[in-house]
């Protein structure tokens, strides 16, 4: 009958009641191969003694922790590289600008920003509406320019002959602060997405090893409390 079976453990050759272990073929396919390292000979109908598929479980647990160990280890490691490397030139758009400027860049600057500002236009319209007062009505008996102010008119072209220039001065230093900017986004976006991709690597590593294997080593656990459980409920029907 099965309740008398008794079976031979492929290890050291003993006789085994057949609930005293599981057969080879009941075992998982890590645990079954590192028998069979062990025993090339073993079929799956072979027989092994609960004692000595102790031994096996707690090798292939060592093993799953000491491969996502080593695992995180080496995600980690580049992780650390990616955060700490330099080989990204990301630098200080403003400071790098500032430094480098001459006095004719600064008055380009200024002329410009002044020259786009409610400052100027009020200034200018003031002075507009002076002069053609002025030569207009003989204040202070100052007559200068007749109209149609042929003198306002060459002025005002002087001044839109030379401000123009500066201003395109100030707008190439725009745009190079611009491409400098691009620059530094780009290799500010390049780092981010190499840690990232990292991250995602060790997510995918917790989601598709570590928590599999956890669950493995839960249900291993499990399975030798079990044993462990029956051996005792055995002991104590023999005690009374």
């Amino acid at each position: 009958m099965a309740e008398n079976l008794r079976v031979q453990c492929i290890v050291d050759g003993k006789d085994y009641h057949v609930d005293e272990g599981l057969y080879l073929a009941d075992l998982s396919t890590a645990i079954r191969q590192r028998v069979k390292h062990d025993y090339p000979k073993a079929k799956v109908t072979d027989f092994i003694c609960g004692h000595h598929l102790l031994k096996y479980r707690l090798a292939n647990v060592d093993a799953m922790i000491n491969s996502d160990l080593k695992q995180s280890h080496k995600i980690n490691r580049k992780l650390t590289r990616a955060m700490q490397s330099d080989d990204y030139e990301i630098t200080d758009v403003n400071e790098t600008l500032n430094k480098s400027l001459t006095f004719g860049e600064r008055v380009a600057d200024d002329v410009a920003r002044f020259g786009g500002s409610w400052g100027f236009i009020g200034i200018f319209v003031f002075v507009l509406i002076s002069w053609m007062l002025v030569n207009s009505l003989q204040l202070f008996g100052i007559h200068f320019d007749r109209f149609p102010f042929i003198l306002l008119n060459l002025v005002l072209s002087c001044i839109s002959a030379i401000q123009a220039p500066i201003i395109m001065m100030s707008q190439n230093r725009s745009a190079d602060r611009d491409r400098m900017a691009a620059e530094n986004d780009f290799h500010v976006n390049l780092k981010s997405e190499h840690e990232l991709r990292i991250l995602h690597a060790k997510l995918d590593h917790l989601s598709q090893n570590q928590i599999p294997h956890t669950l493995e080593i839960e249900k291993l656990q499990i399975e030798i409390l079990s044993e462990i459980r029956s051996e005792l409920a055995e002991l104590r029907e023999t005690k009374e």
